[in-house]
């Protein structure tokens, strides 16, 4: 990197969110690398709300007194805990941590793990946000990504989750194996129809350590992926909805505020199985991991060892850290934040901001950094100029 790098030191701690990891699938996706595990037997659901709040406990400490802006159970599935475990859980947070007057509280779903009485006991519990695992409205898209619901499931399970909830985020996936434009076009429409506050369209890729990256389905290629992914950007524009981010789409005013603390590079805390959490004080950056299986997780949580791994983010690892973040916003970040987040000079990176506008990827006055259209295309070529 260009330019000697040296902390200033955070004058002020970045807002605070709370990611709360479940771990269990009825069946582990084709395509999916996170921390996910089939649920052959009796999910521990008891014993696991024991360890999250255990972990949580262990955790007060480093977020003393900050407040919690928001709150997100990912997965693996939440939706395959019961209601009453999620109030269980949202009741320890409320005693154990200030949380924000009308904070944003997220729960991912399943189609095929879903009912009304589900539904009504996760908002009544506290969850006024849901996050639904739709990929395709085509049953025959559906069944070569290994999921468990159909296009009728689907349908339903987005109709109930808009009558139950003032927020709900539909998920979808395009690029899939032997999709044609006129059904990746058919599923944004279909998704639009619905008129969900929130929309997140992903590229499906082929990660290292999947089934579909040792046995690679066919693809579209990708001048008709990069068609698809733009055809798709005009129909939600069509209907209403923000590009706002890389693959997020929203109605003015709903954007996910959890996942924007993310991309603005604040802080969050993850509790649960492979949970990870980035954490700032005064004088360094820290992140730390949990205990990745769930069994080796319960064991350690209840020892008082949720955290199986702390380390400081090098100084000069921090910039690339901080832009690939924020520089996944369309509308890119204030420049002051880059001090205020990293405790790094923005002049630390004046040589590769330079080559980046050079480039074409960046667009840069006195106040405002964003990526420009050919940035947010070749995201990936701009992040590396902020590498080492």
């Amino acid at each position: 990197m260009a330019g000697e790098v040296t902390a200033s030191g955070l004058t002020h701690s970045p807002p605070l969110s709370l990611y709360i990891h479940i771990p269990w699938c009825v069946k582990k996706c084709p395509y999916c690398d996170f921390n996910s595990h089939e649920s052959r037997a009796e999910i521990p659901e008891q014993a696991y709300v024991d360890a999250l709040i255990a972990d949580l406990e262990q955790s007060v400490p480093r977020i003393w007194g900050r407040k919690v802006h928001s709150i997100f159970f990912g997965g693996g599935t939440p939706s395959l805990f019961s209601d009453a475990a999620i109030d269980r859980i949202l009741s320890h947070v409320r005693a154990l941590v200030p949380l924000a007057h009308h904070a944003e509280i997220t729960l991912e779903a399943n189609p095929g793990t879903v009912d009304a009485a589900h539904f009504k006991g996760y908002r009544e519990a506290g969850i006024n946000r849901l996050s639904l695992g739709i990929q395709s409205f085509n049953s025959d898209y559906l069944q070569k990504l290994g999921r468990i619901h159909d296009e009728q499931q689907a349908i339903a399970a987005a109709e109930l989750a808009l009558a139950t909830f003032d927020a709900v985020n539909l998920d979808l996936m395009y690029a899939l194996p032997g999709q044609s434009m006129q059904d990746a076009l058919a599923d944004a429409r279909r998704a639009c129809s619905l008129q969900p506050a929130h929309l997140s369209f992903y590229h499906l890729t082929l990660e290292p350590n999947t089934p579909f990256h040792r046995t690679p389905p066919i693809l579209p290629d990708d001048d008709t992926s990069a068609a698809m992914q733009e055809a798709i950007e005009l129909v939600l524009e069509d209907h209403g909805y923000q590009h706002y981010e890389t693959s997020a789409f929203a109605r003015p005013g709903n954007q996910c505020r959890h996942n924007q603390n993310y991309w603005l590079f604040g802080d969050y805390l993850g509790i649960g199985a492979g949970a990870h959490s980035k954490l700032s004080f005064h004088d360094r950056i820290t992140r730390e991991s949990r205990h990745k299986h769930p069994k080796r997780y319960l064991e350690q949580a209840a020892k008082g060892l949720a955290v199986d791994n702390t380390w400081t983010i090098p100084a000069d690892e921090l910039p690339f850290e901080f832009m690939m973040n924020t520089l996944r916003f369309t509308g890119g970040f204030e420049t002051d934040l880059f001090q205020a987040r990293t405790g790094l000079p923005i002049s630390c990176i004046d040589h590769q901001l330079k080559l980046a506008v050079d480039k074409g990827l960046l667009v840069i006055d006195a106040n405002h950094i964003a990526p420009s259209l050919l940035g947010q295309r070749f995201l990936n070529e701009l992040l590396q100029l902020f590498l080492n």
